[in-house]
């Protein structure tokens, strides 16, 4: 048993050597005959089964009928090679940037598809993950939300996305494998913590507003509507030239001082630790309180808002983890926008 373990795993890797050699990962693939495979399916071997049968049936028994019969199943035989291999040939695969997610959940990698002369059933996978299936292709670009279970913390690969089609008849199989060089970060996932933050040993409960913003001077919020007896200092009396009405201008500050998180690296569970502090970002963010982030010899300064969340949500995705994962990287570098 373990001998055919390391037969496979060899063979394996070999595969793996061979098919980057062959098909290295870029970010736009366009499949030609150098990286497009064909066999025929199970189909398709019982279809040249029943027209051999059928030739020897007929030279047998001197039926020309019959025999006509098996060279029309071979003429579609070997015409299906030619439209298997055109279904793919041309076709055009690029990425997009995947929305972010939480661990434990699923990533829809969005595969970019177009063919100048059209190709049908196509379908799209990465290894051991569910199937997509898009029905037709043409030279207008189709977007394919490909599927990639059980995302862990920090940076996933999904490796090579198969791609495979069986048009017209399914009497063979064409298919490729290509590396679009994807690669998704993947947050905490956020678990309640029972125990509140503090601003420090002295707990009271008078700390829990610190950090949140209220009605100031300092920084701009927003308009409202304007209300009668308010100064006139604050209406906003562009929107006003602009025929909008009166509208009062809104400012804030943060109220006492920010609240810090911080990961404790004797915790007996880092990982909870995280999702710990996963959610007590989505909770401040919430509140709309400044806070900041101590952990593992960074610090991200008391600040708050969308880009603030998703700085803090990122450093604490790429703390190193304790356990491997089955598809790690040293390296990350994600397209514009993550």
């Amino acid at each position: 048993m373990q001998n055919q373990t390391k037969i496979k795993t060899k063979l394996n890797r070999q595969w793996q050597t061979w098919i980057s050699r062959r098909l290295p990962a870029r970010e736009q693939i366009t499949l030609s005959h150098k990286s497009i495979f064909i066999l025929p399916t199970g189909f398709g071997l019982a279809w040249l089964v029943l027209l051999v049968v059928l030739f020897l049936f007929g030279t047998n028994y001197q039926n020309n009928l019959v025999m006509g019969l098996s060279f029309l199943l071979l003429s579609i035989f070997n015409t299906c090679i030619i439209y298997s291999y055109k279904n793919l040939a041309g076709l055009s695969l690029s990425s997009s940037k995947a929305n972010n997610t939480v661990a434990g959940q699923a990533i829809y990698f969005p595969i970019n598809l177009s063919c100048p002369n059209r190709a049908y059933e196509v379908q799209l996978n990465f290894q051991n993950q569910p199937l997509e299936v898009v029905k037709k292709v043409s030279e207008h670009q189709t977007q394919a939300l490909v599927t990639y279970n059980k995302a862990h913390r920090g940076i996933n690969h999904p490796g090579r996305v198969k791609i495979e089609t069986r048009y017209p008849l399914g009497l063979f199989r064409a298919w490729s494998h290509i590396d679009l060089a994807q690669a998704q970060l993947v947050y905490a996932e956020p678990v309640i913590d029972p125990n509140p933050v503090y601003l420090n040993s002295d707990h009271t409960s008078e700390q829990q507003d610190t950090g949140k913003y209220v009605a100031g001077i300092d920084e701009y919020k927003g308009l409202r509507e304007y209300v009668l007896g308010e100064s006139l200092k604050q209406v906003a009396w562009k929107q006003w030239a602009q025929g909008r009405g009166m509208l009062t201008k809104e400012f804030e500050e943060p109220q006492g001082a920010p609240m810090w998180l911080s990961l404790d690296p004797k915790s007996n569970d880092i990982e909870l630790a995280l999702s710990h502090l996963a959610w007590h970002t989505e909770q401040l963010s919430a509140k709309r309180q400044v806070f900041g982030l101590k952990i593992g010899g960074s610090t991200i300064h008391p600040s708050h808002g969308e880009h603030h969340r998703n700085k803090v949500q990122t450093q604490l995705a790429l703390y190193p983890s304790s356990s491997p994962h089955p598809n790690p990287s040293p390296k990350y570098a994600p397209k514009a926008g993550l």
